[in-house]
């Protein structure tokens, strides 16, 4: 358990997240059955529980094997030109984003990512192909068995999180965090300030290596209403 307090200048003190382990999930997993068995003595209505996307995706069977996508030569180029902390610098990754928008979009890009370098300006490929980019999950990243499985976007997050929110009488989140104090809430229930979700998570308690702690419980300790929630709807 770790106070997320000293996090962000904007967090009051006494929001404290709780990492919570799951068993490994598989394609076809009751999502949420898996998440009420794991928060059982943990969680409290009006708790929010925060569920890592690529647990989401798995349990959906968005993922696709490295081992059965054939990079082109242009994924292949591209890719080693990425940066080295990138998703992209997998060649099967970056086909997958080629599959995704076509080749005249992604030449399009490139072609943006070299003016705005004449221009000092970097980032552009990513600009133009944000959305098919950021829905890919590398196979570096994933624990066994799924370490050679591309993770692509959860489907639907915003009722996945709707879903799992009445079951459990709390707040949800589907979230995409990493070490790179970097978050976004991909999905969320009816009422939750998504903004104020993100930065609670920027120093990621959900890890990234083998906790297999896709959930993790954001709780409310301090004076007051909790913070994760709009204002708008604690008024209601």
């Amino acid at each position: 358990m770790r106070s997320l307090a000293v996090a962000h200048a904007a967090l009051p003190t006494g929001l404290v997240a709780i990492p919570v382990r799951t068993p490994l999930l598989r394609p076809g997993d009751d999502l949420v059955a898996v998440v009420r068995n794991a928060v059982r003595g943990i969680a409290a209505p009006g708790d929010v529980l925060a569920i890592s996307e690529t647990a989401v995706a798995i349990a959906q069977g968005a993922f696709v094997a490295a081992e059965a996508i054939r990079p082109s030569k242009l994924a292949f180029a591209l890719a080693r030109r990425a940066h080295p902390l990138a998703t992209v610098n997998q060649p099967e990754s970056m086909q997958l984003v080629i599959d995704e928008v076509g080749v005249p979009r992604v030449l399009q890009a490139v072609a943006a990512q070299l003016l705005g370098l004449i221009v000092g300006k970097r980032g552009r490929f990513y600009e133009m192909l944000g959305d098919a980019i950021t829905a890919i999950d590398g196979y570096t990243g994933t624990m066994p068995p799924y370490e050679r499985a591309i993770v692509l976007a959860p489907r639907e997050p915003d009722a996945v999180a709707t879903n799992i929110a009445a079951a459990l009488q709390c707040g949800c989140a589907i979230v995409d965090v990493n070490d790179l104090h970097r978050a976004k809430v991909l999905g969320a229930s009816a009422g939750l300030a998504r903004d104020a979700v993100a930065t609670a998570l920027l120093e990621n308690p959900h890890g990234n290596g083998d906790e297999q702690t896709p959930i993790v419980v954001l709780k409310w300790r301090g004076a007051g209403a909790h913070p994760l929630y709009a204002r708008e709807a604690l008024a209601c």
